[in-house]
């Protein structure tokens, strides 16, 4: 699957186009402007790339196979924001990550990252109808679609790396077999003319 086949597979999931996706298509070359610089370049601290990490791992968590986490989509996300979106839609994500904590703890009394399994996926999916509404009624995007998206994007685009190097090191194995195989039968031959020769 290349890159174009995954945006229309993260379209379809999230009902509305990759955002950034235009971007990523073009090698994610934006160059930053100076209200970039005035505003510290809108830099992800390791608090922020941990809930990151948490809130991808709620979208698609480990079950029998790795989950969001164990494919680092929370660092994957911060490359791609910082890479691929527009200066407005990295404020439009940061601010939704202190919308996201600011909502955690008027509903639950506690920040994201201390809720149970449970109350961390009721939100979730809350903010995932309400994105959705949104989507519905207007052309801005909703900060979860973008949260959704890269955690798709993110999680299955380093699946497809594993899988490359999976095939990549099956392929070693079967050289390795092969030239093992034909040195011992070299080998032996060598040792069977040497016999018949004496």
């Amino acid at each position: 699957m290349n890159r174009r086949e995954l945006l229309k597979m993260i379209s379809a999931a999230t009902g509305t186009a990759m955002i950034g996706g235009g971007a990523l298509l073009s090698g994610c070359s934006r160059e930053p402007s100076d209200s970039d610089i005035s505003t510290a370049q809108l830099v992800f601290s390791a608090n922020d790339v941990q809930l990151l990490d948490e809130i991808a791992e709620t979208i698609l968590p480990r079950t029998d196979t790795p989950g969001a986490k164990d494919a680092q989509v929370g660092q994957f996300m911060t490359v791609y924001v910082r890479d691929c979106y527009t200066e407005e839609e990295q404020n439009l994500f940061h601010s939704g990550l202190v919308q996201l904590q600011e909502t955690s703890l008027a509903t639950y009394g506690q920040e994201f990252i201390d809720l149970e399994a449970e109350q961390r996926l009721e939100l979730v999916r809350e903010l995932d109808t309400q994105a959705k509404t949104q989507l519905a009624e207007s052309d801005q995007p909703h900060y979860f679609t973008m949260f959704k998206q890269l955690t798709l994007f993110g999680f299955l685009r380093q699946n497809q790396v594993l899988h490359r190097l999976f095939d990549t090191l099956l392929y070693l194995a079967d050289t390795m077999v092969v030239w093992i195989t034909r040195r011992v039968i070299e080998a032996g031959l060598l040792k069977l003319n040497t016999s018949i020769q004496n």
